[in-house]
């Protein structure tokens, strides 16, 4: 049984994260680092499919991302800006994904952060997309990375700072134990 089933969704949940050798996953609402090549891979992978984040990650964005439903979870009532879909639990925010997904023939429900979102999202998720930065930055947002240590790598694609990342890193496709 996949994770997902006991939210009531039939399609995988799959978060996608960037996280650093410390567990940092931001500072200052930014991205500690610059990594062009992951963003592309980011866009690749969620292009058409609802992607899920807190209030504090779409204000870092500062803009819905094109191509997807943006939903935005938050507990602030008065919270609003156009061009995203705005819930107030998770479990809201997978059920308005899921019948969106069914109509655009979307085959997963994307998680995107910030970490209060993950650390609420890992044990509903099939399938975790990791960004590993190589390397310790400092920050003020994590991502505890015993939570999936018990997980199962996938694959993985190494990539190289050389001149257009700020860091080397590698994308790493993990799921949880219970699907070996």
């Amino acid at each position: 049984m996949m994770m997902s089933e006991e939210l009531g969704t039939t399609l995988p949940v799959v978060l996608v994260l960037a996280v650093a050798d410390n567990g940092v996953i931001g500072r200052g609402n930014a991205l500690p680092w610059d990594l062009p090549d992951d963003l592309q891979n980011f866009k690749k992978i969620t292009m058409g499919r609802p992607i899920l984040m807190g209030r504090k990650t779409y204000e870092s964005i500062g803009r819905p991302l094109p191509g997807r439903l943006n939903i935005v979870i938050t507990r602030d009532r008065d919270w609003f800006t156009p061009g995203v879909t705005i819930v107030h639990s998770l479990e809201k925010a997978f059920e308005v994904a899921e019948q969106r997904a069914l109509l655009d023939g979307a085959d997963a429900l994307m998680v995107i952060g910030g970490a209060e979102v993950y650390r609420s999202a890992i044990s509903k998720a099939d399938r975790i997309v990791m960004t590993r930065v190589h390397g310790e930055v400092s920050g003020d947002a994590y991502f505890d990375l015993d939570s999936v240590a018990n997980w199962s790598e996938q694959a993985r694609v190494d990539f190289s700072a050389a001149g257009r990342n700020s860091h080397d890193f590698s994308v790493i496709d993990l799921i949880p134990p219970e699907v070996n």
